[in-house]
């Protein structure tokens, strides 16, 4: 599928802004921006399971297409929500458990990049993975 593979972060836009609106301490956003992330995604029709690697953690997600999970950011923020598959974009869509507010994001494949978007509260980012 599309999006099997290893993707290593490349670059950032509007990533600490996007920290600074989710209620992320200014130490915790510094770390972030530079945490080496790198995704390995295994999709086996509509089940995915992700492996997620960093500076901080290493954590391994299994999940269906359109079924409720929870999930932890690095910060530690906990989110409830789905992924879906709208045409080539993945799309996922999550509640905080501590305030109840919305948390968007889609991935998309665009050459050799995965394009993570992410959209809190009216603010906008993206992660861009390289493959590999």
């Amino acid at each position: 599928m599309t999006y099997n593979g290893a993707w290593k972060i490349d670059r950032n836009e509007n990533y600490e802004k996007f920290m600074e609106q989710m209620g992320i301490n200014v130490v915790k956003r510094k770390l972030a921006a530079h945490d080496n992330l790198k995704i390995t995604i295994e999709q086996n029709g509509d089940k995915f399971h992700v492996k997620e690697s960093s500076n901080f953690r290493t954590l391994e997600i299994d999940f269906t297409l359109g079924v409720s999970f929870d999930y932890s950011l690095a910060d530690g923020t906990e989110l409830s929500g789905s992924w879906t598959m709208e045409g080539d974009v993945l799309k996922g869509v999550f509640l905080r458990k501590d305030n109840g507010k919305q948390l968007t994001t889609t991935r998309i494949v665009q050459g050799d990049e995965l394009i993570q978007s992410y959209n809190y509260e009216g603010v906008d980012a993206k992660r861009i993975f390289k493959r590999g």
